[in-house]
């Protein structure tokens, strides 16, 4: 038993408190910010080829709302799969945008402090 003097309103009550046991339950620590990649395509991931055809286009769309924090790619880069294209900044949160593929950056559509909606043309490789 432990006894507590508590104050409610400016009001002061002595009350005495039965302590059954403590679960030590941790708290659990925040997620690390998830990586958000282009909308898959309709073919299977296995068919598809590592580096795009000659020709061939990918857009990378945004798959939340946010603010654009950085661009870090430009017209004519080649970027690898998984190369951070921009990041966006969503409930207090930065989310890295990365290469679904490797390939040639063609268009850039957003630039930093640009909002952007959910689905947005966020850049285009080839």
């Amino acid at each position: 038993m432990k006894k507590l003097r508590i104050t409610v309103e400016g009001k002061t009550y002595d009350v005495t408190v039965e302590v059954l046991g403590d679960t030590g339950t941790p708290i659990a620590p925040a997620p690390a910010p998830a990586q958000i990649v282009s909308a898959p395509s309709t073919q299977a991931a296995a068919a598809e080829p590592a580096v795009l055809p000659a020709g061939a286009a990918e857009d990378v769309v945004s798959q939340l709302a946010g603010t654009v924090v950085s661009v870090e790619v430009s017209v004519g880069q080649s970027v690898a799969a998984g190369d951070g294209l921009l990041t966006i900044e969503a409930m207090k949160m930065n989310t890295s945008i990365i290469a679904p593929k490797a390939g040639t950056v063609t268009a850039v559509a957003v630039a930093a402090g640009a909002v952007v909606e959910e689905g947005q043309l966020l850049v285009t490789l080839a």
